[in-house]
């Protein structure tokens, strides 16, 4: 079949306005870092479940290759086409449908094109939680964030997206449908093929829709913002939190001291504790956390309990200051802090950004160990350390030196400094890619630190549920 012939197909199937090959396609072919840019051969925009796999199908008989892509905010080059202009971005912005919300079972399912935050406030509007939070959440879609296994803020407590989904609908590489939305937490039916998707990136079938769980809101929410003396008193913090705060312990964000600087310099109007008057908590207090406890109770007893965790903090020496948020306000001014440093990175100039998940007992010895690394071999380095202590994942950045020129620095350094940032991960047992993804930015990554048995596998199932490689080539695996 021909490319013509082929978009004349595409367009039967989806109708001609939804198969965009002019105009500035930009959004669809770049990825959000802007380190790519792509050319596709079409944009295909179906609006159902039937036309995606009337699309695969085409594309199967084609031997054209698909690119599936939901709200393309990933942060792997995981959703870009190639510059060949023969591969066909499939956008699923479209399936944006809620087909069925459950209270009793407390599930909800939705299409994959629905946009994360639509679907946190339709679950507030129905009096419950949908606790998948990302900084990405006003534009990314559930099928992105399934496709790659997304994170975010609230894993202490509900896990990552795999954690959220009990059942899928997803199109195979051949354009068949699989339903498997039946939403239940019980179901030892054979292979799990619900995991098999999530985080497969694109590259083994399209999820289309999705069933997902859904939880009570919490009586009373609130955060706290403490000074830490080091990494080590940030993990010891985390153990007492999880002992006194049980569940009840949905958020534990740690940021150092620089990436807090940044965003006192670049964002003035954000109002970062212990930062007042110039004062340097540097030396007394290198880093600084974030804790949520969410209460089934009251505000009263989460208070109560909140004091007497921070009481015993003081006690041990694990905090040397904090602040409690009094109002739901305060509360979203915290955690603006939080969110905003990786804008104030970019403010600052361009940046190395390392995605990486070590066990949290071992967090302190691997920053010790890769800070003086760095440090060593790179004169200069200036190190944006943030993230998710809570579950062990850091976002490791790297900050180009101050007065050096920032694409010199990229050029001749980037290489070096994700180097020696995913050795001191391997040598810690940690992973290079903690929420991200593999993409296309890391596939050699993956190549070199996963075993051979481990690739094997990954292999063998590529090729049984897609022998044409038409899904998704070069993401997470390789070509070939």
């Amino acid at each position: 079949m021909t490319s013509t012939a082929l978009l004349e197909s595409l367009r039967q199937i989806v109708g001609a306005p939804h198969v965009l090959t002019e105009g500035d396609l930009t959004a669809y072919e770049q990825d959000w870092r802007k380190r790519v840019h792509g050319k596709s051969l079409a944009v295909v925009r179906p609006g159902n479940t039937a036309e995606v796999a009337g699309v695969v199908k085409a594309c199967a008989a084609a031997g054209v290759q698909i690119v599936p892509q939901g709200g393309n905010t990933g942060l792997s080059v995981g959703s870009t086409p190639d510059d060949s202009g023969q591969q066909v971005v499939l956008s699923l912005t479209r399936l944006n449908a809620v087909r069925h919300i459950d209270k009793d079972n407390l599930t909800f399912t939705v299409e994959a094109g629905c946009i994360l935050q639509n679907l946190q406030d339709l679950a507030d509007q129905q009096g419950l939680l949908f606790p998948l939070s990302l900084a990405a959440e006003g534009s990314c879609t559930i099928g992105g964030n399934l496709g790659t296994n997304a994170g975010g803020t609230q894993v202490v407590r509900y896990g990552n997206t795999r954690d959220l989904c009990l059942g899928l609908e997803v199109v195979t590489p051949q354009g068949e449908i699989w339903g498997g939305l039946k939403g239940l937490r019980k179901d030892n039916t054979g292979y799990d093929l619900r995991d098999l998707f999530i985080g497969s990136e694109g590259t083994l079938g399209i999820i289309t829709a999705a069933t997902m769980k859904l939880f009570p809101q919490p009586a009373a929410q609130l955060t706290a913002f403490a000074a830490v003396p080091s990494m080590e008193a940030a993990v010891r913090l985390l153990g007492l939190a999880h002992q006194h705060l049980g569940a009840g312990l949905t958020g534990f964000e740690v940021m150092g001291q620089f990436a807090l600087s940044l965003v006192v310099k670049h964002m003035p109007q954000l109002r970062v504790p212990f930062t007042e008057k110039g004062a340097d908590m540097g030396d007394e207090a290198p880093y600084c956390v974030l804790l949520e406890n969410s209460d089934s109770e009251s505000e009263q007893h989460a208070r109560l309990r909140f004091e007497h965790l921070l009481e015993l903090a003081f006690e041990d020496g694990c905090v040397v200051n904090a602040v409690v948020a009094e109002n739901l306000t305060q509360a979203h001014d915290l955690w603006h802090i939080r969110e905003s440093i990786p804008l104030a990175q970019a403010e600052e100039g361009l940046n190395i950004k390392h995605d990486i998940s070590v066990a949290a007992s071992r967090i302190p010895a691997f920053v010790e160990h890769a800070d003086a690394v760095l440090k060593r071999e790179i004169p200069g380095v200036r190190l944006v350390n943030f993230g998710h202590l809570g579950d062990g994942n850091l976002h490791y950045n790297v900050q180009v030196p101050e007065g050096e020129d920032g694409k010199a620095f990229l050029r001749d350094k980037e290489a070096l400094v994700n180097h020696l940032v995913y050795e001191a991960v391997d040598a810690f047992g940690g992973s290079f890619s903690a929420e991200h993804g593999v993409g296309a930015l890391k596939t050699d990554k993956l190549e070199k630190y996963q075993s051979p048995v481990a690739l094997q596998m990954m292999r063998a199932i590529k090729q049984a549920l897609d022998p044409q490689g038409i899904m998704n080539p070069g993401v997470v695996l390789t070509r070939g």
